[in-house]
């Protein structure tokens, strides 16, 4: 018996089996409005058969996307596009759920294949990066950001909580705080990025207060009974690992303290350039793994879990809760049934729908 297959459940969300469609920025936003190309790529993935489809990071302000093709839910008009969106990963028979976010100084760049670096400041389409300081990621991005007053971080706050109640309006049903990837919540907590004197920098306690004060507020309005969880880098890969590592613990002990149900383990992705062990499979297991432990929280992590053999193995060894892949259902939406034939699981009624199931027992492959 495979637990890859079994289900995973959680306040009152119950997933089919322990694989969930990572968040995947589709850059086809047009006002952060979605469209059909997120109406289509979205039921393709729940159809595949995951247990979890989680739709891209969606900015909680126009300032907050990453490019101008980033998908919003910063006003209410939204709210129709994304509730089509949810209620397709439903259709289904996938629990849908939306990863919420601010770029940060990472803010206002060029869509990938556009040249994912920052727009020039005089282009009519750039905005204006903030961050908690004025310090350029650098690389493709060297535009320096504005340092964020408390007007702003309050204002930024707000904005988490009234994108967290249209969540809930679109019918979403798994909330992720995106608190990673050197976007704003993660550069307020990196001594990299934050050089704050004010009660949001200095110590460890400082520097995270930013994330745990938009927890408590979203964590307030987000109903108990339905999952509510962060994507949060709690490594770097550069020369203080071992205490990025324990202040991320001790911090992610008080998002479970604060009101957290769920922590997806992932990258920093403050400083660019760094050894990040790309070919090693499943690198950041060890990390969830300290982090389940440290924390009691149910984990998940990304990046090289797409081996069936290795998901399953981490898994079975508690190293992590959920597996999130990502390019492996880009090249195949049906993955788990790639993932369920490699593990000699019989293949279970959900893998495929009946309406596709029908035709290939009639008529076979």
């Amino acid at each position: 018996m495979s637990i890859l297959f079994t289900p995973f459940k959680l306040k009152d969300v119950t997933l089919r089996n322990r694989i969930a469609v990572a968040p995947m920025c589709q850059y086809s936003a047009v006002d952060g409005f979605t469209n059909d190309w997120h109406a289509v790529h979205y039921a393709g993935m729940a159809r595949g058969g995951a247990g979890l489809v989680m739709v891209e990071a969606t900015a909680v302000s126009p300032e907050g996307r990453i490019t101008p093709g980033c998908t919003g839910l910063w006003c209410d008009e939204q709210i129709e596009g994304m509730a089509k969106i949810a209620a397709s990963i439903k259709a289904a028979g996938a629990v849908p759920g939306l990863q919420i976010a601010h770029a940060g100084r990472k803010a206002s760049a060029n869509k990938p294949w556009e040249g994912d670096d920052h727009i020039p400041a005089g282009d009519p389409r750039a905005w204006e990066p903030i961050a908690p300081s004025a310090i350029a990621f650098g690389d493709m991005l060297p535009r320096v950001p504005r340092a964020m007053t408390l007007e702003d971080i309050a204002r930024v706050k707000a904005a988490f909580v009234a994108t967290a109640k249209r969540a809930l309006a679109a019918g979403f049903e798994w909330l992720e705080l995106h608190f990673a990837h050197g976007y704003l919540a993660q550069s307020f907590f990196s001594p990299h990025s934050n050089l704050r004197t004010d009660e949001y920098g200095g110590s460890a306690e400082g520097r995270g207060r930013f994330l745990l004060e938009t927890l408590a507020a979203v964590r307030a309005v987000w109903p108990e009974n339905l999952p509510l969880d962060a994507r949060f880098g709690m490594i770097e890969y550069d020369d203080r690992d071992e205490e990025t590592v324990a202040e991320s613990v001790e911090l992610a002990k008080k998002f479970r303290d604060g009101g957290l149900d769920f922590l997806n383990v992932s990258l920093n992705f403050v400083i660019p350039n760094t050894k990040i062990p790309w070919a090693t499979p499943a690198f950041l297991a060890p990390v969830a793994e300290r982090a389940r432990k440290e924390t009691g929280l149910p984990v998940a992590s990304g990046w090289r879990f797409d081996d069936p053999h290795v998901a399953e193995k981490t898994i079975a060894t508690g190293q992590v809760d959920l597996v999130m892949i990502a390019k492996a259902h880009l090249a195949n939406p049906h993955y788990p049934i790639e993932m369920a034939a490699a593990l000699k699981v019989e293949r279970p009624a959900w893998l495929l729908p009946a309406q596709y199931a029908h035709w290939l027992a009639r008529y076979g492959r």
